[in-house]
């Protein structure tokens, strides 16, 4: 298909979640489904059928009413209020004291109590499935993601081929001339896709929380109302595994906060149940490591912990108990940096990282065309003579480079004057000097 960047996709490569109509599909022991269910209402209190398999992310009839079943046939469950008519999924359930007595033994074990997990395995093998689903872009693509930017043709001409990659990219700097901004666009690219992602994974009786609300943008899809939600009603009708949830390619942005901690499973102690950590999160997307080197760990420790993720695909994370378990690494990392590559890396990393792209000053030229575009977006009035005196007096006289950024900042600054002064924003010789004045330090 055609998206609207004129790039192609196949959409999730056409997977979706199949349907799933009994106990066994699920792929999880009756029993562990049981306990979720009383975890719930221990929870919650009182819920319809309906509702239960609302939160528990599974089809009322077949699976759920069969959870239920065994569950009132030993008292653990008892109906509280029926309708009439309308079926065993619109009875209201609540739970017994020996069902408050089993719940609280399962809490012992995990505190989890959401949507059913899919096995660890599918998820793989549905990652796998999903990678192929990755637009490919062209030259005209990368205009228009970065049709907002003013790039040098030969940076230009290296983004493109880094990000049909899908591996790893090394922006590399002085910083305000808009590395971020590049990734950011990549992401705006990435976002235009979908793809499916499990709420929760199960491990050797262990839950990993994937989605994440923050992470993660839902998509619409047929079938589900538009922001991805649906009634418990509605959720039973939908012709595919509802434990999955259809999203927006992820773009997931770490910067000074990362820890190495962080890349592996990250085990709650209260709660006893796992998070995925941000490359899990970003399987299928973008992974942005922004201001690196600038992380509280090391950087040849931090980009150790990528060597093996990024020559084989895959990565290992560690359980509690010490079991390393294999998945998927569909992730294009994209490292971004204001330090000198030889005070971070290696030769020997640097060689692992696909495509390497230094993102240097603008020229003479480009500063003018983004000063231009900057003052018609901010309704600065601009001024080629006030950019030449400008250039003049605080660039050449002073030695000071050029960074990308100086004209958004400047203009900002020539809108707070002119305010201050209730006269018209513009690029006088008097309102310059002081927007630099108050901009500029002398380092």
């Amino acid at each position: 298909m055609t998206n609207p960047l004129g790039a192609t996709s196949s959409n999730s490569s056409g997977f979706v979640p199949p349907q799933i109509n009994s106990l066994e599909d699920t792929g999880l022991s009756p029993l562990w489904l049981q306990d979720l269910s009383l975890k719930l209402l221990y929870f919650r209190g009182y819920l319809t059928g309906f509702r239960i398999a609302e939160e528990l992310c599974l089809p009322f009839a077949g699976i759920v009413d069969q959870i239920l079943t065994p569950l009132k046939q030993e008292k653990l469950i008892e109906i509280k209020s029926s309708a009439g008519g309308l079926g065993e999924g619109a009875y209201t359930y609540g739970i017994t004291g020996a069902g408050i007595t089993r719940a609280r033994e399962a809490l012992e074990r995990s505190q989890y109590a959401g949507p059913a997990p899919v096995p660890f395995d599918v998820y793989n093998d549905a990652i796998r499935r999903q990678k192929s689903g990755r637009m490919t872009v062209t030259t005209r693509t990368m205009r228009q993601i970065l049709s907002q930017l003013v790039i040098s043709e030969s940076t230009f001409q290296r983004l493109g081929p880094a990000l049909n990659s899908g591996t790893s990219i090394f922006m590399y700097g002085p910083p305000g001339n808009g590395k971020t901004s590049i990734a950011r666009s990549f992401g705006n690219l990435v976002l235009s896709q979908t793809m499916y992602i499990p709420y929760a994974l199960y491990l050797d009786g262990q839950v990993i929380k994937v989605y994440d609300a923050v992470s993660h943008k839902l998509a619409p899809e047929g079938g589900d109302a538009s922001n991805g939600q649906t009634t418990g009603t509605l959720r039973t009708s939908i012709r595919r595994d509802p434990r999955w949830v259809k999203i927006r390619r992820p773009f997931i942005v770490v910067g000074g906060e990362l820890t190495l901690e962080g890349l592996d499973l990250v085990y709650d102690e209260t709660h006893k149940y796992y998070e995925a950590p941000f490359q899990v999160k970003a399987n299928g997307g973008i992974l942005l490591i922004d201001d690196f080197g600038r992380q509280q760990v090391r950087p040849r420790d931090l980009l150790n912990r990528w060597i093996v993720p990024l020559e084989n695909r895959v990565d290992f994370l560690k359980l509690a108990n010490g079991r390393k378990v294999e998945v998927p690494f569909d992730v294009l990392i994209v490292f971004s940096t204001n330090l000198p590559p030889k005070d971070l890396v290696d030769e020997a990393f640097l060689r692992r990282l696909r495509h390497k792209i230094e993102i240097g000053d603008p020229t003479y030229e480009e500063y003018r065309e983004i000063f231009r575009r900057v003052a018609a977006d901010k309704k600065v009035e601009y001024s080629d003579q006030g950019l030449a005196y400008l250039l003049q007096e605080w660039y050449i006289k002073r030695n000071r480079k050029l960074r990308a950024s100086h004209p958004r900042d400047l203009c900002d600054q020539i809108i707070d004057i002119g305010s201050y002064l209730a006269i018209k924003p513009q690029m006088t010789r008097e309102m310059l000097d002081r927007a630099a004045q108050a901009y500029f330090v002398e380092l």
